[in-house]
């Protein structure tokens, strides 16, 4: 018995006008229909409400730590810059889907234009893997600081800082070009209704009425090539780490610096697990709530932004005092 196209059994749930008015025979709509979070439409302003306050932390977090460290001369060095970047990073993920996001929310707004959606969706998966090289680099200097103290002066230099950033950018921006290439080239006929919140890319190449093998094993490949890799370089690092604040000769050293590394470890957890439990269920989780994993597929783009400026900057001591002299100053 052949199994019914999941584009064709979301239609199936929906009221009879819009399924009705969404399948007919078209190719390449003019627009797509987010649904939001499917079975959860009557709760959708009360979901509105913590993502907007994640979103709101997420653009302060984040500007703070620019805006801090560019203020500040004595945090113009390699860990701080590779912090700017993770903070543009998050306030381009972040800003790709949230306000779109609640426009469905608060408005019923769920049409998206077919051009904007793969937009969204280049910008979404771009900003997702270059996030993912940050990581990798911020492992790195960890690495390099903790086990080679005496040289990581001298290797991590700020014009190699530069270098990586331009190399972790380029990377995001060659790897998921063929995301929208492909995607706009599928015909779509039957649906043109995406059961997600964001034109995630299977959630849309899926409601093509042509073979998307090529896209299928495509993100198959940069999931578990790419990221896959990216995750196996920093547990490699931070076994190395661990390794040398075991070695340590003070407790107390020992028990700070661990603190330290196992909140960062939390951030990559955060970001990893989420975002591969959303890429999974797309191709595997058929038996997964479509609900929670559209809840799943938000988190891995939204709890890391809100996070990141948390842990990397205001625990960090130097941009902590920078900012407590801030509020002092004006308190006064």
């Amino acid at each position: 018995m052949q199994e019914t196209p999941f584009c064709l059994r979301v239609g199936n749930l929906l009221p009879y006008s819009m399924s009705d008015s969404n399948t007919t025979d078209f190719k390449n709509p003019s627009t797509f229909i987010l649904l939001g979070i499917p079975g959860l439409e009557m709760g959708h302003v009360w979901i509105s409400i913590p993502f907007c306050t994640m979103y709101i932390i997420a653009i302060l977090g984040n500007i703070t730590i620019l805006f801090i460290v560019k203020m500040e001369p004595n945090l113009h060095g390699p860990m701080y810059y590779f912090l700017c970047m993770l903070a543009v990073t998050d306030l381009v993920l972040s800003t790709s889907i949230l306000p779109k996001t609640l426009a469905i929310f608060w408005f019923s707004y769920r049409e998206i234009d077919f051009s904007a959606c793969f937009i969204q969706m280049y910008f979404i998966h771009c900003f997702s893997v270059t996030e993912s090289g940050i990581f990798v680099a911020m492992a790195f200097y960890r690495y390099v600081a903790i086990c080679d103290p005496l040289k990581h002066s001298t290797i991590l230099t700020n014009p190699v800082v530069a270098k990586i950033g331009l190399a972790v950018m380029l990377r995001g921006i060659v790897l998921i070009l063929p995301y929208p290439f492909l995607g706009t080239r599928w015909p779509y006929c039957r649906t043109n209704i995406i059961p997600h919140s964001y034109c995630e890319h299977i959630a849309v190449v899926k409601l093509a009425c042509a073979d998307i093998s090529v896209s299928s094993y495509y993100g198959l490949f940069v999931a578990f090539w790419v990221r896959g890799l990216d995750m196996i370089f920093i547990a490699v690092s931070y076994v190395q780490i661990l390794r040398a604040i075991f070695s340590l000769p003070t407790k107390d050293a020992r028990l700070k610096t661990f603190g330290t590394c196992s909140s960062h470890l939390c951030v990559i957890l955060a970001f990893y697990i989420p975002g591969l439990f959303s890429f999974l269920t797309h191709r595997f989780g058929h038996n997964v709530p479509l609900h929670f994993h559209i809840l799943m597929a938000n988190a891995y783009l939204l709890v890391p932004p809100v996070l990141n400026p948390v842990i990397y900057g205001m625990r960090t001591k130097p941009i902590r005092n920078r900012l407590l002299r801030l509020f002092t100053h004006k308190g006064t």
